[in-house]
């Protein structure tokens, strides 16, 4: 178990400092459910895990200095639990959260201490040290993948058994109440993503995903493939009205020369 969990650790490390330096959305929970299934033997539960948690995250970003609980640690910790554990992934969104919540405190704490760091990259910028500035930038980076790796690495090294042992203490009550909170976590996420996105223009369109779900029981891909449609149609109906547009003002603004003049 040592081996999965150090090879989870380092991939957490790696998403660490993708999520603050390489942003090639490695840190997803999509992205770590699935790599996370792949490590502890379980890809299938990994995916589901990974999906769910995604759900929650899906609309939570940072804004200035208020900062959502921390996406890698909440993806990577959830689906290792889901799947070592062997519980519902509602109850491992339920357990994350405190665990993201949690680190992204620390992350705060951490990028305080990096502030002093900052005025020695000013100076290395004003006398043109390029490998200085670089030397830094690694420090940081290397920073965050040894806190990230441990931060993991703790909690999965204790092993399936041992998580499972944790779990059968709980009361049931609790369980049943982590579960509970964790199916609210993913309507809190898609809430969060409305208020980012949502015009008065798409509620026809929220309406009519509502009636296709509640009342046609259609499955999500399905009503996807629909919405996929819809968006293509309008895509290019304004593509033809901008064309249109676009002709009627180049005549408009012809010349004529006829007279001679």
């Amino acid at each position: 178990m040592l081996l999965k969990a150090f090879l989870v650790a380092i991939y957490a490390g790696l998403a660490g400092i993708d999520l603050f330096d390489g942003l090639s959305h490695i840190h997803r929970p999509l992205v770590s459910g699935l790599i996370v299934g792949l490590i502890l033997g379980d890809m299938k539960m990994g995916l589901i895990a990974g999906a769910t948690l995604e759900l929650v995250w899906m609309g939570a970003v940072p804004v200035g200095g208020a900062q959502p609980p921390n996406v890698v640690v909440g993806g990577i910790i959830g689906s290792a639990f889901a799947i070592m554990a062997k519980q519902d992934p509602t109850v491992a969104v339920g357990i994350a959260i405190p665990f993201a919540v949690a680190v992204q405190a620390c992350i705060t704490l951490l990028f305080t201490f990096f502030s002093p760091v900052m005025h020695k990259a000013d100076k290395y910028a004003e006398s043109c040290d390029t490998k200085g500035i670089e030397r830094i930038n690694y420090l940081g980076m290397g920073i965050l993948f040894i806190f990230y790796f441990t931060v993991v690495f703790l909690p999965i090294s204790i092993g399936a058994e041992a998580a499972q042992g944790i779990v059968s203490l709980l009361p049931p009550w609790l369980i049943k109440g982590f579960g509970v909170a964790g199916g609210m976590m993913p309507a809190i996420g898609f809430a969060l993503l409305l208020n980012i996105m949502f015009k008065k223009e798409y509620i026809i369109f929220f309406v009519l995903g509502f009636i296709l779900a509640t009342y046609l029981n259609l499955p999500v891909i399905a009503i996807a493939a629909i919405g996929f449609i819809i968006a293509i149609y309008d895509y290019q109906k304004s593509k033809s009205v901008d064309k249109i547009k676009g002709l009627s003002l180049t005549s408009s603004t012809e010349e004529d020369y006829s007279d001679g003049i």
